[in-house]
């Protein structure tokens, strides 16, 4: 019977092992989306987030501040969570295998607790010498947790500072924005400010530095989904609204400032923009539609502060139906993700129920197929 038992510990704790280094192969080594197969990051941090969201937004409901930074915690203690998840999990694994092989310890270990003990002090390593491997494969075993805890610990330097070099380099441009599109931005103030004296240039600078940024968050964030949950250190500001705005206002050129000199940018900015929506939306699993969102009186209410600004803007049917088609293909997703992170309301991005004109119906275009997942 002992046998049986010793053998059934060592099967559960190897392949526990097996899991283990699947999943942190997975999360942690692979650059790539694990988008079909069951994840530890994605069982653990969507229903953690949902109620730490759901906490924090009820906790702080009065004080957008406090709201922000209660939120802005749970990218790094999620990441904490995963590694002790992850070490747990290892030291549970080794501690079955020890646990098989007690009699090759000197002195035997009386149970499981003091299998669990010398598996957990060869991890870390704070082992006192008081169980010592006197028999071969107790040793090697010994050695490879001790190795794996090296390991570990290098995994988790090199992901902090590989998420950390990410996020600085996604929210630099977010924080340039401001001084053009205003914070939240604004698709309209963009286009504003870029047409004033000694502006010149600064529009298509714009999209070609968001188009190199949205290929970076395409890269990254998709190979590290933890990311998106990292928040902006400044007020009123969000990753995702930044790159509405941006998408907004190369729409608006497309759609109804066809002679302008900046459609080029406009059109490179679009291509890559909805490239980064569409595979947001395969990872986040999210059901989209063509809704524009934007009512057409918002539209013309844009197109006529456009007017003012200098633009050659039209806002005929024809250019209407043109905008509505060209952000039907993001809008969805996007409102989606942004609400889901709770990032602040910006004017055309993110949770619009507040807005006086969601109480009556809205006009919408006829629906077009979900995005294709991207691969």
């Amino acid at each position: 019977m002992d046998a049986l038992i010793a053998i059934a510990a060592c099967v559960v704790g190897a392949a526990l092992l097996g899991l283990t280094f699947y999943d942190l192969f997975q999360t942690v080594v692979l650059p790539r989306p694990a988008v079909n197969k069951v994840q530890l990051a994605r069982l653990v941090v969507r229903p953690l987030w949902r109620m730490w969201r759901w906490v924090g937004l009820r906790a702080a409901a009065s004080r957008l501040d406090r709201s922000e930074a209660r939120l802005a915690a749970f990218a790094p203690i999620s990441l904490l969570v995963l590694f002790l998840i992850w070490a747990f999990a290892l030291v549970l694994g080794y501690a079955l295998i020890i646990y098989g092989l007690r009699d090759e310890f000197r002195p035997a270990l009386a149970d499981f607790p003091a299998a669990f003990y010398v598996s957990a002090s060869t991890l870390v390593p704070l082992a006192y010498g008081d169980f010592v491997p006197e028999q071969g494969f107790a040793r090697v075993l010994i050695i490879l947790e001790s190795a794996n805890g090296v390991i570990l610990a290098a995994l988790a330097i090199t992901l902090l500072f590989e998420l950390y070099g990410a996020f600085r380099s996604r929210e630099e441009p977010v924080v340039a924005l401001d001084a053009l599109a205003g914070a939240p931005a604004s698709a309209v103030q963009l286009l504003e400010t870029a047409r004033e004296k000694g502006m010149d240039g600064i529009l298509k600078e714009t999209f070609g530095e968001w188009r190199q940024w949205s290929s970076m968050v395409l890269e990254s964030h998709l190979s590290y989904p933890l990311l998106v949950y990292f928040r902006s250190s400044h007020d009123n500001e969000a990753w995702i609204n930044s790159f509405g705005a941006v998408m907004d206002s190369a729409v608006l050129m497309l759609s109804s400032m066809t002679d302008e000199p900046e459609v080029g940018a406009a059109k490179l900015m679009y291509t890559i923009g909805n490239h980064l929506v569409e595979d947001l939306t395969w990872v986040f699993r999210l059901e989209v539609g063509a809704d524009p969102i934007i009512e057409r009186s918002e539209y013309v209410a844009a197109i006529a502060r456009l007017q003012k600004a200098g633009y050659n803007a039209h806002d005929g049917e024809e250019h209407w139906k043109m905008f509505a088609t060209k952000r039907g293909k993001y809008a969805s997703a996007l409102n989606q993700i942004a609400t889901y992170l709770a990032a602040p309301p910006a004017p055309w991005v993110g949770d619009r129920s507040y807005l006086p004109h969601r109480q009556r119906r809205r006009r919408t275009i006829p629906s077009a197929p979900a995005p294709r997942p991207a691969g």
